[in-house]
């Protein structure tokens, strides 16, 4: 039988969980305090491109099981369990800023009236649930002394990808649980019980250590083989081949091991600097984490340079057509996008940039000033310099690179995901430069060359 829920928070994750919550037979009532996003949703205007998402919520909107509310002291009232999914962003030494979690955490102890179990949806420092439940606790125990009701608190970790976040919820790889309570363990598992997946029940702080770690493993892997790329250019060899050869090895995997121009987004950058200052906090510099944040925004500099060293000469104000500016396909999210610093440091170069981007266009203009926005690809293409591929949405995959090379000025491909077919295209007669695939520059490879002649010579 399902049960009422209560979602804090009806941004990204909020609101994919709300949804999704009500499509395996729940009754959710998503809170947001700005009223505006409420009436948006209440009139079935969603405000984040997620794929699968818009329809399912007008569905279960229709069907009773989903409503959103501004009224968070009576939407909270009389719930199974209260979900929080408020931001947690980035402060400007890196930590994370908690300040919404805990004052969802007051709402709720200003509200219930009956024991209640209250989950971190939010991503949070490890130790939050724990001030969460001294928060909420305290408050109660102010309005109803010894006697009144308690919350118990458990660490509900997400786990979706942007852009296909609805099929992760309804196929999820695991369920993180975790709480020292094990009746709300219990009962927050069997939330899920509509889902085949294997249920994770920790401990709270587990819990919370399990989703940063998620993500900074993710984000090393993604650095790793940016790393391995930047080699394969040095020695002449093809990232894309060595990726998938060690993505067979079974303890390694290819899922994360593609080369390009970064990570980005808001999970990845976000919890793996906190995680490094939840690490240094403790007394414990972290090499590899700050090694992969350092490698990955070096590689959005590397590219840029790329493509500076290879434009055609004696072109004067080259014009470029940018394809792709938000941080990964099917999302309009634009947080951390790669793009950006690669658009900002071409443009100090002199190089006018025309872009498109199927949905992320709007959120993009105030973060990327001076950009000519198209309508679409092969308005941008035509009488460009060349071509710049940043996210590879599958419509740019599709393009007839015929056409688009009669379009060109030059016929230059920077291919800043290793997504195009780089045979087909140098056999079309394009310049083809991606990242990690062959040698960017003969002299590159001399030291290598070098190394094996001197080898040569000592065995002499």
């Amino acid at each position: 039988m399902g049960k009422k829920l209560a979602v804090m928070g009806s941004g990204y994750v909020g609101l994919v969980a709300g949804t999704c919550f009500a499509e395996i037979g729940h009754e959710v009532t998503c809170i947001d305090i700005n009223e505006d996003i409420v009436e948006r949703l209440q009139d079935g205007d969603i405000p984040i491109y997620e794929p699968g998402l818009e329809e399912m919520t007008l569905r279960l909107q229709k069907s009773a099981r989903l409503s959103f509310s501004a009224d968070w002291k009576s939407a909270l009232k009389d719930k199974d369990a209260i979900f929080i999914a408020v931001g947690t962003p980035k402060r400007e030494d890196g930590s994370c800023d908690i300040s919404y979690v805990l004052s969802a955490a007051s709402m709720i102890g200003e509200t219930i009236e009956e024991d209640t179990v209250v989950v971190n949806k939010s991503t949070v420092p490890i130790g939050t649930g724990e001030l969460v439940s001294g928060e909420v606790n305290s408050l109660l125990e102010d309005r109803f002394g010894d006697s009144g009701p308690r919350v118990e608190v458990v660490s509900n970790p997400e786990f979706l990808r942007e852009g296909c976040a609805v099929g992760d919820f309804m196929k999820p790889d695991r369920v993180v649980v975790g709480s020292e309570s094990p009746p709300a363990r219990t009962l927050i598992a069997s939330l899920y019980d509509p889902l085949d997946t294997v249920v994770v029940k920790t401990g709270l702080r587990t819990a919370e250590m399990i989703k940063y770690s998620s993500n900074a493993f993710l984000s090393t892997k993604i650095s790793f083989i940016n790393e391995i790329a930047n080699v394969c250019e040095l020695v002449g060899a093809d990232v894309q081949q060595v990726a998938r050869a060690v993505g067979l090895d079974h303890r390694i995997n290819r899922d994360f091991l593609g080369a390009g121009v970064g990570y980005g987004g808001s999970c990845f950058p976000k919890d793996t600097e906190a995680l490094a200052q939840i690490a240094g906090q403790g007394g414990y510099h972290s090499q590899i984490l700050n090694a992969v944040m350092a490698v990955n925004q070096q590689q959005r500099t590397r590219f840029a340079r790329k493509i500076i060293r290879h434009l055609p000469e004696g072109v004067e104000n080259p014009r470029l057509a940018v394809l792709g500016v938000s941080f990964k396909p099917n999302t309009d999210d634009m947080r951390e996008a790669p793009s950006v610093d690669i658009i900002h440091d071409l443009q100090s170069e002199g190089v006018k940039v025309s872009a498109y981007d199927p949905v992320a266009m709007d959120n993009a203009k105030s973060k990327i000033p001076g950009v000519e926005w198209g309508s679409s690809a092969e308005e941008i293409i035509e009488g460009a310099d060349g071509l710049v591929l940043l996210t590879e949405w599958d419509e740019f995959l599709k393009l007839d690179y015929d056409r688009v090379k009669e379009k060109l000025n030059n016929p230059l491909v920077f291919d800043g995901r290793n997504a195009l077919p780089m045979t087909e295209l140098i056999e079309r007669g394009f310049d083809y430069y991606g990242v990690g695939r062959g040698v960017d520059r003969l002299d590159d490879i001399i030291p290598c060359q070098r190394l094996l002649e001197d080898n040569k010579s000592n065995r002499k």
